[in-house]
C-alpha cells in the first residue's frame, strides 16, 4: 500500500465520523422541518405554492454559497449572545454546515410529501370520513401510510444529496469527507482526491439501499424490510460515529490554516510546537481569508498566520503603502485596538502577490515590469487564484498600471500554475514564496509603482490566548527563524509532481 494511500485510511474514522454525524443530523432536522410542512401544505392550496416556491428558491443557491452565508451570520447572533446574556456559541464548523444542509434536505421531502398525500384516492379519503374517522386519525391511519412509498423517495433524495453537499463543509471548518478533496486538490495528491469522492460515493449509495429497502417495505407492506433497514441505519451510523468519542475530545488549542500549501505546512509546525507543551491541538483547514480572521478575533481557533498585506487591505481597509517596516507596526496596533489580536510577529520571509510570466513568453514580448505588461495585457490572458479579482491588491494594482487583459480566468493555486505552463494563460498572481516559481523557470514581473504592499507572513493570536504564557512562549522561537529559501524548498517538496512530502514533513525542514 502507498504511503499516500495509508495516510488517506489514517484519517478516513475521524472524517467519516464527522461527516456520517453531520448527514444524519440534517437530515433529521429536514425530515422534522419538512413533514409537518407537507401536512399543512397538503391541507392548504393557499400555502402549497409559498412553501414549495421558497425550498425551490434555496434549493437554486450554491450549497457552498449557502453554507458560507450562514458563518457570518451565526457569528453576529453569537456576539450579539454574547452582549445579552454573556454567552455565545460556536459559529464555526458544525452549526453553520447543519443548517446549510437541512435547508438543502427540505425540497425533496417537502414536494414528494405534498404529492404523496395529495395523491391518496379521493374515493379512500372519502371512505376515512364515512366511518367517523378524525382529522388525526386519517392522517396517520390512511393518507400517510398510502403516501409512505412517495415520501421515502423523497428521503432518498434528500440523503444522497446531503451526503454530497457535505463535503462542501470543510471551507467553514467543518471535518468531513471533502478535507480529502479539499487538501488533495491543493497539494496534487490524486489519491486524496479519489479517495474522498469514492468514500463519499459509496455512503451515498450504503444510504439510499437501506433506505430503498425501507420504502420497498413501505410499498409492499412488508414490515420485516423496514426493520432491516432501519436497524442497518442505526447501526452503521453509530459504527460510523463512535471514532468521534476518541476525536470529539476538546482541543486545547485550535490551528488554523487557509487552503494552500503553505497554510497547511505552516499549521503543522505551529501544532507540533503547541503539541510538545503537553497540549492536544486540532486543526481547521482550508478556511477562507476572511472566515480565518473572524473565527480567530471571534476564539473559533486560536492562532493562524495570515499575510500583512492582505491584513492591511482586507481587515484595516488600508490602501496606502508606507513600506514594510511602517505596515507591520501599524498592523500590530491596528490589530490589537480593533479586535485584541495580537500579531506575534513575522515569521521571517514574505509571500507577496507577484505577477509572474514563464521566462521565454516574457523575454519574447520584452516584459520586465507591470508598467510593461500593461503595453502588452490586451493581447493577454490573466491567471488569478480564486479570490484575487475581489481583492483590494488588484483594484490598486489595475487603477495604478491600467492593465486591460483580453481575458481573466480564476483557479485553484495549483491549477493557475498548470495553466501558465499550458498556455491557458500568459502570466499568473503567483505567490513569491512558491517553489514552482523557480522550478518552473518563471520571471516576477517588477511593480515600480509600489502598487502591491508588503506581505510579511505574521503569525496571529487570538485575544481569548494572547494573555496565554505557554501558548505564546512556544510559538515566539518561529519569530525570524524561517527564510524564504526555506519555505520554497518546504512549498514545493509538497507541490511537486513526484515524491512529495506531507505537510507534516515539509513543516520539519523548517523546525528552527
Amino acid at each position: 500500500m502507498s504511503p499516500q494511500l495509508q495516510a488517506a485510511f489514517a484519517l478516513l474514522p475521524e472524517y467519516l465520523g464527522w461527516h456520517v454525524l453531520l448527514s444524519v443530523s440534517a437530515l433529521a432536522l429536514g425530515l422534522a422541518i419538512s413533514l409537518p410542512l407537507a401536512v399543512a401544505a397538503s391541507r392548504s392550496a393557499r400555502l402549497r405554492w409559498p412553501v414549495l416556491a421558497l425550498a425551490s428558491l434555496i434549493q437554486t443557491i450554491p450549497s457552498l454559497a449557502l453554507l458560507a452565508l450562514f458563518y457570518p451570520l451565526l457569528l453576529a447572533l453569537s456576539v450579539l449572545s454574547v452582549s445579552l446574556v454573556g454567552r455565545g456559541f460556536s459559529a464555526l464548523g458544525f452549526l453553520p454546515s447543519l443548517l446549510a444542509l437541512t435547508l438543502y434536505s427540505i425540497l425533496p421531502i417537502l414536494r414528494n410529501g405534498v404529492t404523496g398525500i395529495t395523491g391518496v384516492d379521493p374515493a379512500i379519503s372519502e371512505a376515512a370520513d364515512g366511518v367517523g374517522m378524525t382529522a388525526r386519525e386519517k392522517l396517520f391511519q390512511v393518507e400517510l401510510p398510502l403516501a409512505a412509498p412517495v415520501i421515502m423517495a423523497g428521503i432518498r433524495t434528500a440523503a444522497v444529496w446531503t451526503i454530497g453537499a457535505a463535503t462542501l463543509s470543510t471551507p467553514v471548518g467543518q471535518t468531513s469527507l471533502g478535507n480529502y478533496i479539499f487538501s488533495g486538490l491543493q497539494t496534487e495528491n490524486w489519491v486524496f482526491v479519489l479517495f474522498g469522492c469514492a468514500a463519499s460515493a459509496i455512503l451515498a449509495m450504503a444510504a439510499d439501499q437501506l433506505l430503498g429497502l425501507i420504502e420497498t417495505g413501505a410499498r409492499m407492506r412488508r414490515r420485516r424490510l423496514v426493520i432491516v433497514g432501519l436497524v442497518g441505519i442505526v447501526l452503521g451510523a453509530c459504527a460510523a460515529m463512535a471514532p468521534l468519542v476518541q476525536f470529539g475530545k476538546p482541543s486545547t488549542y485550535v490551528v488554523g490554516a487557509k487552503n494552500f500549501s503553505e497554510q497547511y505546512i505552516l499549521a503543522e509546525l505551529i501544532a507540533d510546537r503547541l503539541e510538545r507543551t503537553g497540549a492536544a491541538v486540532s486543526r481547521k483547514e482550508d478556511l477562507g481569508s476572511a472566515v480565518a480572521y473572524r473565527a480567530l478575533a471571534a476564539g473559533e481557533i486560536d492562532v493562524y498566520v495570515d499575510y500583512s498585506g492582505t491584513l492591511w487591505t482586507g481587515v484595516l481597509g488600508r490602501t496606502d503603502n508606507p513600506g514594510r517596516k511602517a505596515v507591520l507596526g501599524q498592523l500590530s496596533t491596528g490589530l490589537k485596538r480593533r479586535d485584541g489580536v495580537l500579531v506575534l510577529g513575522s515569521l521571517g520571509f514574505e509571500n507577496t502577490y507577484a505577477f509572474a510570466m514563464r521566462a521565454d513568453r516574457a523575454t519574447a514580448l520584452g516584459v520586465a515590469s507591470l508598467t510593461d505588461l500593461a503595453r502588452e495585457a490586451p493581447r493577454l490572458t490573466l491567471g488569478t487564484d480564486i479570490e484575487f479579482l475581489s481583492r483590494p491588491e488588484w483594484k490598486a494594482v489595475d487603477a495604478a498600471y491600467g492593465l486591460k487583459f483580453r481575458n481573466k480566468r480564476s483557479f485553484q493555486p495549483t491549477f493557475m500554475y498548470r495553466a501558465l505552463s499550458g498556455g491557458d494563460a500568459d502570466v499568473i498572481s503567483a505567490f513569491s514564496s512558491d517553489g514552482r516559481i523557480a522550478a518552473d523557470k518563471l520571471v516576477i514581473l517588477s511593480d515600480p509603482k509600489g502598487a502591491i504592499p508588503p506581505y510579511d507572513a505574521v503569525i496571529l493570536i487570538s485575544p481569548k490566548r494572547a494573555g496565554d504564557k505557554r501558548f505564546v512562549d512556544a510559538l515566539r522561537p518561529l519569530i525570524g527563524a524561517i527564510p524564504v529559501g526555506a519555505m520554497q524548498a518546504a512549498n514545493y517538496s509538497v507541490d511537486r509532481d513526484m515524491d512529495k512530502a506531507t505537510p507534516a514533513q515539509a513543516a520539519r525542514t523548517l523546525e528552527p
